[in-house]
């Protein structure tokens, strides 16, 4: 069914506007844009690697990730996905989709068509370039994520992904003074750090009994912002955000 969202607690326009600002008539433009919204379950692809899109999803509510596999079915995920984010935008003008995109926890998500996207870029060319951001910006994460993965030390690895997680889901005000929820499992962190399961857990425990971090199911609280930043090697510029608060 297509459906709405009032501007404040509209995903999408809460994810743009942490990186760009809108005008009342874009946000008017984009409160108004069709969607198809379903909820999908928790370890479900939302799109394949060799998938031909016509239409882009949107994460309305819980987590998701980009993910590739190698030829021996072995996963790395290259990005979380977090409400507002738009994590196959690119597929608006490429033909085939060449990564996978599934859900972390139970999602709903909003279906775009490409015609309906294509529409209101070509009325409101600062939502072209908002949406040209938003994909800049998923390449700055990339290579962050490359830099992590290829030159980090695990602990630090983990460090930066939880610091930017929590920056993250901060600037479209899914925080509450440092804590949020994060239903990952390890073995997904395993997945997105590139090490194994028991690596994963041996360093959780390291970061707790240090005090970096403190988990209760899936709610994570930072007890020392500061110095989870200065372990991870965490710098927000790659993430371009608008807000001074946010990015703080």
């Amino acid at each position: 069914m297509a459906t709405a969202f009032h501007p404040k607690y509209n995903p999408l326009i809460r994810k743009l506007e942490s990186i760009f600002t809108l005008s009342d008539e874009e946000r008017h433009a984009l409160q108004g844009l069709p969607m198809q919204v379903v909820a999908i379950k928790a370890d479900q692809d939302i799109v394949r690697e060799g998938d031909a899109p016509s239409r882009s999803c949107l994460i309305l509510s819980g987590f998701a990730c980009t993910y590739k596999v190698t030829v021996q079915g072995k996963r790395q995920i290259v990005s979380f996905n977090l409400p507002g984010d738009v994590p196959d935008l690119q597929s608006l003008h490429l033909k085939v989709i060449d990564n996978s995109i599934a859900t972390i926890s139970p999602c709903s998500v909003g279906f775009i068509t490409h015609e309906d996207l294509r529409a209101i870029c070509d009325r409101y060319p600062r939502i072209t370039a908002a949406f040209w951001r938003e994909t800049l910006i998923d390449a700055a994460i990339f290579r962050e994520w490359v830099l992590n993965v290829g030159r980090r030390e695990a602990y630090t690895r983990m460090a930066h992904v939880l610091c930017e997680l929590l920056t993250r889901l901060r600037a479209v005000g899914l925080v509450e003074d440092h804590a949020c929820d994060l239903p990952i499992t390890q073995g997904e962190f395993a997945d997105a750090l590139g090490v194994t399961t028991v690596h994963v857990n041996r360093v959780i425990q390291a970061m707790r009994a240090d005090g970096l971090i403190e988990l209760s199911g899936d709610r994570l609280n930072i007890p020392d912002w500061d110095r989870l930043k200065e372990v991870g090697e965490f710098d927000p510029t790659y993430l371009h955000l608008e807000s001074d608060q946010a990015a703080a």
